[in-house]
């Protein structure tokens, strides 16, 4: 499936000095790399080295797939407050399921990717309708919010059942191991990697529970992204084609990214009589039925702003400050000018006003807008 990008012979140079000390790692360098290999000692050091998170403490597969959901596009160190709250929260697959859904996205608020927490409680419904969880990576995949990966790694995790769940991590460890010049981004490629890891699968059940995660692990820890892979410290760099050629450093491939697009927005935080005015999102696209800040598109300079007031039937009265702030999401940008200022009158109907956003799952894009709401709000969160 992956071809090597360099030609080894042409890259080798023998001379006496490199010959002896170096010799195994020729050998190496010439040889395909054989994955079960990688295996024992992949799992012995997973055992000995691998980090003590809630969720590798049990086999309940509501925690392990809250976890995994939680986990998705996230860092395990951002999501470990968010899941012990969820779990004190939800304790259950049927308390998540009966979750009022504003009580539920408050609870997610600033973990990001909010469809995420709505096809949880989707999936949480059809389980308890059911009676429990699908045990299979093909039942798994019935839920919504559930991929490939996502059902592998329940399956194996919470059911012991023998299926390879390749992410980011695995992709990369898989083409330092095996020199793979191949774009991971190709989803034939991903699907090659995960049948080649499938075929290396180990056969006892506490093994089966754990080897996704220790590859994972590895991927996380050791042979990282966002820079060189710590290859001394790695249990399988004895097997690894990328440490003997060179390439380690330079792997995995993968095509650029479409640049984001950008946004301009202008925020409004609106004060009157001690309160602040939110709206609802629509509900659906990004952020959908969330709460936001009033706004609207393009950067309004000083002059124009007061008339997008206007527009909503308030009258300015002070004006305050003015924020900029910017959000990142995957695809899209957003620049956003912002204006704190009094106002009088109603506003439109969607407007709600409020002396704290305690029960407004407002989300991390307006991050700035909600700090500074909440110091002018008295110090209410």
């Amino acid at each position: 499936m992956c071809r090597g990008s360099t030609n080894i012979f042409s890259s080798l140079i023998f001379h006496s000095s490199f010959l002896i000390p170096h010799f195994y790692a020729i050998l190496l360098a010439m040889e395909q790399m054989d994955l079960s290999k990688a295996v024992r000692p992949l799992l012995d050091w997973y055992r000995n080295n691998a980090r003590d998170l809630p969720w590798r403490r049990t086999r309940d597969p509501y925690r392990i797939w809250v976890s995994e959901i939680m986990l998705q596009q996230t860092r395990v160190a951002a999501v470990l407050g968010y899941y012990a709250r969820f779990l004190e929260t939800f304790p259950t697959v049927e308390a998540l399921a009966a979750a009022p859904e504003d009580r539920l996205m408050k609870l997610w608020e600033g973990l990001g990717y909010y469809s995420r927490a709505r096809n949880l409680q989707r999936a949480a419904r059809l389980v308890a309708e059911r009676g429990g969880f699908p045990d299979t990576r093909a039942g798994l995949l019935e839920l919504p919010g559930v991929g490939d990966y996502t059902a592998s790694a329940i399956a194996s995790a919470a059911f012991g059942r023998r299926e390879a769940s390749v992410d980011g991590n695995v992709l990369r460890v898989y083409a330092r191991l095996t020199d793979c010049h191949d774009d991971i981004g190709d989803p034939a490629v991903k699907k090659a990697v995960r049948a080649q890891v499938q075929a290396v699968f180990p056969a006892e059940d506490a093994d089966v529970r754990v080897f996704n995660q220790a590859l994972m692990e590895l991927g996380a820890t050791v042979c990282g992204p966002n820079g060189p892979p710590r290859c001394l410290l790695c249990p399988v760099r004895d097997f690894c084609l990328g440490q003997a050629r060179g390439t380690a450093e330079a792997l995995p491939v993968k095509k650029p990214k479409k640049a984001r697009r950008a946004e301009e927005k202008t925020v409004f935080l609106l004060l009157r009589n001690g309160e602040t005015a939110l709206r609802k999102r629509p509900g659906s696209g990004l952020l959908a039925g969330l709460w936001e800040f009033p706004n609207v598109k393009g950067a309004l300079g000083e002059e124009a702003a007061p008339e997008a007031v206007k527009l909503w039937g308030l009258e300015p009265k002070s004006w305050k400050s003015r924020l900029a702030a910017r959000h990142i999401f995957t695809h899209v940008e957003w620049h956003m000018t912002g204006y704190v200022l009094e106002v009088s009158g109603q506003g439109p109907p969607d407007f709600v006003w409020t002396d704290s956003l305690a029960d407004y799952a407002v989300p991390s894009a307006f991050a700035r807008y909600s700090a500074e709401a909440v110091k002018l709000l008295g110090g209410k969160p």
